[in-house]
């Protein structure tokens, strides 16, 4: 199932969902582990990269040296420069990160079954919210996860990752 249109070269970046900072957990944003993110044009499609916005410069997500606080990312997005803020797993925190692909239609919130089945699994998450784009679903949970799982449409995180952040609730 895809759920938009590719854009193309031609085209501008996708609009994400405004970043709602009152909808992220206080034990997330008392970390010192964000990240700005902005689009860029691979060659095929737009992704995401993360930026330390102290220097302006791309940040890394093994790297806690390019990450900041959380009021500096909001700060930072607030200038316009960047198109959201990010949260960077890493060792030395509880987290693990889930991101379900193509699974909710933006129109109606409705999820995919085999979604919502993953999601049914987690009820004690600390944060599930909509993806940038609308059409993908984000969890975070408590856990250890040192190898990172990439399908198709189902990643996983424990470290060494970032995933942009929304606030939106599911």
């Amino acid at each position: 199932m895809t759920l938009g249109p590719q854009n193309s070269i031609a085209d501008s970046p996708p609009q994400p969902i405004e970043v709602c900072p009152e909808g992220i957990p206080v034990e997330l944003k008392k970390r010192p582990q964000w990240i700005n993110w902005k689009y860029a044009w691979n060659g095929k499609k737009w992704t995401k990269h993360p930026y330390d916005p102290r220097s302006d410069r791309k940040a890394s997500s093994t790297d806690l040296m390019t990450w900041c606080t959380f009021e500096e990312a909001v700060a930072a997005l607030k200038t316009g420069k960047y198109d959201g803020v990010g949260f960077v797993f890493c060792s030395a925190d509880p987290f693990v990160g889930v991101d379900l692909d193509e699974c909710r239609y933006p129109e109606t919130g409705k999820i995919e079954e085999w979604a919502q089945k993953i999601l049914e699994r987690f009820e004690d998450a600390v944060h599930v919210e909509v993806s940038p784009s609308g059409e993908g679903v984000h969890l975070i949970t408590r856990g250890v996860r040192k190898e990172g799982v990439n399908t198709k449409r189902v990643e996983v995180y424990g470290q060494d990752r970032y995933f942009t952040i929304t606030g939106v609730a599911l």
